[in-house]
C-alpha cells in the first residue's frame, strides 16, 4: 500500500466517523436516539471550570479597564504584546497634569502664592504619577498575568480534552445504536466488539479529563495569592496618594497669603475641604460642645477681641518664628489680633503663642 492510498483510506474513515458523530448529535436534538449522561462528579466540575473561566475574563478586562481607562491604549498595547515588542513609555494623566502646573507656576512666577502653589501642586501630581505607573506594573505582573495565563493556557488545554470527550461519547453513543439495529450474528458480534472499545475509549478519556478538571481548585487557591498581591497593590498606591495630598495641603496652609491672588488684592475665602468642619453655625450647639464656626462667628471674634477655645484638626509645622507648630486633637487657645490676615488667627498653648491657619482649627464652646 503506497502513502497515497493510505492517505485516501485515513481521510474516508475520518469522514465517516465524523458522518457518524453528525447523525448521532442530530438525533439526540431532535429525541431519537439516546445520550450517555456523564456522572454527577465530572458533571460538576465541568460547570466549575466553564464558571470559572466565564468571571475570569470578566475580572481581567474590568481591572484592564480600571488600570488603563483609555481604549486606544489598550488596543496598542494589546497589539504590541502580540507582536512582542515593549510598547512605548507614555506619561499619564497625573503626570501630564503636573507638568501644566509646574509649567504654568514657572510663568507665573515662583515668588508668587500662586505661582509657588501650582508648582508645589503640579510636583505632587507628578508623584501620584508614578504612583499610578507603580501600580499598573506591579498589577500586570502579579493579577493580571496569572489570569491571562488561565485562559490562554489551562482553560484551553481543558476545552480541548472536554471537547475530545463529547466525541468519544458520540462515538460510544453511535456504537450502541448500530448494536440495537445489528440483526446478522456476524453484523452484531462486530458491534458488540466496536461498542467495547469505544466504551474503553469514553472511560479513558473521561478519567483524562477529570483529573484536568480537579485542578481547578488549586487554579482558585493560586488566583486567592495573586488577589492578595492586588490588594496590597492598590493599598500601598492610595496610601502614597493620601500622603502625598497631605503634605501637599500642610505646604498650601503654611503660605500666609495662600488665598490671595497675586496682585495682592483680597480673594475669596477658601473652601474648607470635606473632612474638616472648619467653620460652623451656632445654632446647632444646643446638644453638642461643638460648633461649626460661620463666618459671622469668626468676625464676632475679631470685632470683640475675645478669645476662644479649638481644637485642631490636623497636624501642622510652623512655617517660620511668628507661627505656632499644632498637633491633630490638641485643644489650644486662640483670638484675634488687629490688622492679622483674614485666614489666621493668634494662637496660644500655655507660653507658647503664634500664628495658626483657621481651616486647621475646629471652635469649642
Amino acid at each position: 500500500m503506497n502513502i497515497m492510498d493510505f492517505n485516501v483510506k485515513k481521510l474516508a474513515a475520518d469522514a465517516g466517523t465524523f458522518l457518524s458523530r453528525a447523525v448521532q448529535f442530530t438525533e439526540e436534538k431532535l429525541g431519537q436516539a439516546e445520550k450517555t449522561e456523564l456522572d454527577a462528579h465530572l458533571e460538576n466540575l465541568l460547570s466549575k471550570a466553564e464558571c470559572t473561566k466565564i468571571w475570569t475574563e470578566k475580572i481581567m478586562k474590568q481591572t484592564e479597564v480600571l488600570l488603563q481607562p483609555n481604549p486606544n491604549a489598550r488596543i496598542e498595547e494589546f497589539v504590541y504584546e502580540k507582536l512582542d515588542r515593549k510598547a512605548p513609555s507614555r506619561i499619564n494623566n497625573p503626570e501630564l497634569l503636573g507638568q501644566y502646573m509646574i509649567d504654568a507656576g514657572t510663568e507665573f512666577g515662583p515668588g508668587t502664592a500662586y505661582g509657588n502653589a501650582l508648582i508645589k501642586c503640579g510636583e505632587t501630581q507628578k508623584r501620584i504619577g508614578t504612583a499610578d505607573r507603580e501600580l499598573i506594573q506591579t498589577s500586570a505582573l502579579n493579577f493580571l498575568t496569572p489570569l491571562r495565563n488561565f485562559i490562554e493556557g489551562d482553560y484551553k488545554t481543558i476545552a480541548k480534552e472536554r471537547k475530545l470527550l463529547q466525541n468519544k461519547r458520540l462515538d460510544l453513543d453511535a456504537a450502541k445504536t448500530r448494536l440495537k439495529k445489528a440483526k446478522a450474528a456476524e453484523t452484531r458480534a462486530s458491534s458488540e466488539q466496536e461498542l467495547r472499545i469505544t466504551q474503553s475509549e469514553f472511560d479513558r478519556q473521561a478519567e483524562i479529563t477529570r483529573l484536568l478538571l480537579e485542578g481547578i481548585s488549586s487554579t482558585h487557591a493560586h488566583h486567592l495569592r495573586c488577589l492578595n498581591d492586588f490588594v496590597e497593590a492598590q493599598m500601598t498606591y492610595y496610601a502614597q496618594c493620601y500622603q502625598y495630598m497631605l503634605d501637599l495641603q500642610k505646604q498650601l496652609g503654611s503660605f500666609p497669603s495662600n488665598y490671595h491672588s497675586n496682585n495682592n488684592q483680597t480673594a475669596v475665602a477658601p473652601v474648607p475641604s470635606a473632612s474638616s468642619n472648619v467653620i460652623c453655625s451656632s445654632a446647632l450647639t444646643s446638644t453638642s460642645s461643638l460648633v461649626i464656626t460661620s463666618p459671622s462667628n469668626l468676625t464676632d471674634l475679631k470685632e470683640c477681641g475675645g478669645s476662644r477655645r479649638a481644637r485642631v484638626l490636623y497636624d501642622y509645622d510652623a512655617a517660620n518664628s511668628t507661627e505656632l507648630s499644632l498637633l491633630a486633637d490638641e485643644v489650644i487657645t486662640v483670638f484675634s489680633v488687629v490688622g492679622m490676615d483674614s485666614d489666621w488667627l493668634m494662637g496660644e498653648r500655655g507660653n507658647q503663642k503664634g500664628r495658626v491657619p483657621i481651616t486647621y482649627l475646629e471652635l469649642l464652646n
